[in-house]
């Protein structure tokens, strides 16, 4: 299982919201393809895939507030 972390995001980031998921549970992922989109109070972004497989679990939800680097779902590698 490969575990999608958030990332640095800049200086004096350290919390991140989840606005979009560009796939559901149970969808392939390629590495590089943008995952997830997430909004901090600088920014938008959108982080890619860390892996090519099947995102099998979307650990933190829309509109959920997280740490950086906190997991946030698993891909399983195929």
């Amino acid at each position: 299982m490969v575990k999608v972390v958030i990332p640095e995001l800049g200086e004096g980031i350290d919390k991140a919201t989840i606005s979009y998921w560009f796939y559901k549970e149970g969808d392939k992922v390629n590495k590089g393809e943008d995952l997830v989109e997430v909004v901090t109070d600088k920014a938008t972004f959108n982080l890619p895939s860390p892996s090519t497989g099947i995102l099998s679990q979307i650990i933190s939800k829309e509109g959920q507030t997280v740490n950086i680097g906190e997991v946030i779902a698993l891909i399983e590698e195929i």
